[in-house]
């Protein structure tokens, strides 16, 4: 693929245009078609590819896209869908779903399609509010109240029926890991041995994860719908996402997770001398730095309708618009994710690889409200710009040097994703939880 061997990411617009070329190539197995229509007027589309005489049994759905800032996924569906389409085995009498991008319309406001550094990722970094992403709304909203994004998914869900559902999602420094709704045996080995052949860490104490089981490394199983925790450090709760609508179906849902630049903290499994004194410095270093956000945040106008300035009989900007939602929301989260990492749920034994992967956590919740706040001081002149500036470019820098980073191609984040998706579907046929 053209975009991969530039080191790109494919934009929403590109995916559809590849994926009508693989249809067009493809018309006996492949199909495209429209699945619903985002918020701002967006297709979704849904690629599928299926066995001969059409679908015999429930299949698999992959989800690209869900989160604006994650634009690894889609390029990973496209090589899916080509890997399914020249290898029939692996339909198995199963069609194979691809939702191509989840939220074209956040994607439209995280413009990096090529970034050479962190510093370039954040420059136009957009990650919406949690109610407004497509996986987590339900979490967050009434039922009569989710985006029209939200409700294609779990209507698809509903439609399919998949044994599987892969959630394709990236992060900016870290590691790769999976998470599960289901423990699936046999994992652990083929994706770490992935993540080696492609110099990848495996992120063996990825702060999303905290407190649940792992039957290796990197592998996790979220908490059961009805259970009485939902992860000590995760701003939402995973039993009430779109992830556990499978479930309805005996399906199984993985999320696999691999980084844009990789780090070697994230893959470190002594124990940390003192976690919960490690953690009430990094709670302490997260409150400075969100309230050298909050203070420049306090400057502007509160309601974020009047993000543009607009004159009279103007409408505010509507991409200004979103970014102070987004900055509002992701300022309000600091006060109790730190809370938590000082309180009596914080663990007294941990390894360093944890404590890495919380350290990672708290730097890009502070840089990504200061990122995303600089988009709109940029676009209204403001004369706080330059000093925000300035904040942004050294949080990178830190970030970067801090952690080691090195650049991971976008080629090796797509097949690791790629071999991980395949494994985790073989994995279940070959245990049985597959049934016809």
């Amino acid at each position: 693929m053209t975009l991969l061997r530039d080191m790109c990411y494919p934009t929403p617009s590109e995916l559809a245009l590849a994926a009508r070329a693989l249809v067009d190539e493809h018309p006996g197995p492949a199909r495209l078609r429209q699945a619903g229509t985002s918020r701002g007027g967006r297709p979704l589309w849904l690629l599928s590819v299926e066995p001969s005489g059409g679908p015999r049994g429930a299949g698999v759905l992959v989800v690209a896209g869900a989160h604006a800032n994650e634009p690894v996924g889609g390029a990973t569906a496209l090589a899916l869908a080509r890997r399914v389409i020249h290898d029939p085995s692996t339909l198995a009498g199963r069609g194979w779903h691809f939702l191509l991008c989840a939220d074209p319309d956040g994607a439209a406001l995280h413009r990096t399609p090529r970034p050479h550094s962190l510093l370039d990722y954040h420059r136009s970094f957009f990650r919406p509010p949690g109610p407004e992403q497509p996986e987590w709304a339900p979490s967050l909203l009434p039922a009569d109240r989710l985006p029209p994004e939200t409700l294609t998914l779990t209507a698809l869900i509903d439609e399919l029926r998949p044994v599987l559902q892969v959630s394709l999602h990236g992060t900016d420094l870290g590691g790769s890991w999976v998470q599960l709704t289901r423990d699936v045996p046999g994992l652990a080995g083929p994706f770490a041995a992935s993540a080696a052949a492609l110099r990848i860490p495996v992120e063996t104490g990825a702060s999303d994860a905290a407190g649940w089981p792992s039957p290796g490394p990197g592998i996790f199983v979220m908490p059961q719908p009805g259970s009485g925790t939902a992860g000590a450090f995760h701003p939402e709760d995973t039993r009430l996402s779109t992830w556990y609508h499978a479930h309805r179906y005996a399906g199984t849902t993985a999320i696999v997770e691999v980084p844009m630049w990789a780090s070697d903290l994230v893959d470190d499994p002594a124990p940390h001398p003192d976690p919960r004194g490690a953690l009430r410095l990094l709670a302490g270093r997260l409150s400075a730095d969100a309230a050298l956000v909050a203070r420049v945040r306090d400057a502007l106008p509160a309601g974020p309708g009047s993000a543009a300035r607009p004159g009279p009989g103007l409408r505010p900007d509507p991409e200004l618009a979103a970014l102070l939602r987004a900055v509002d929301w992701t300022l309000g989260l600091i006060p109790r994710i730190t809370a938590e990492w000082t309180g009596p749920g914080a663990p007294a034994e941990a390894s360093a690889a944890f404590v890495g992967s919380i350290d990672a956590f708290g730097r890009r919740l502070s840089l990504r409200a200061a990122a995303m706040l600089l988009r709109v001081l940029r676009a209204q002149d403001h004369p706080a710009a330059p000093d925000l500036d300035r904040l942004v470019t050294g949080w990178c820098e830190e970030f970067a040097a801090r952690f080691q980073a090195r650049r991971i191609p976008v080629a090796a984040q797509v097949e690791h994703q790629s071999r991980t998706v395949l494994v985790v579907y073989e994995r279940l046929m070959a245990v049985g939880t597959v049934s016809a």
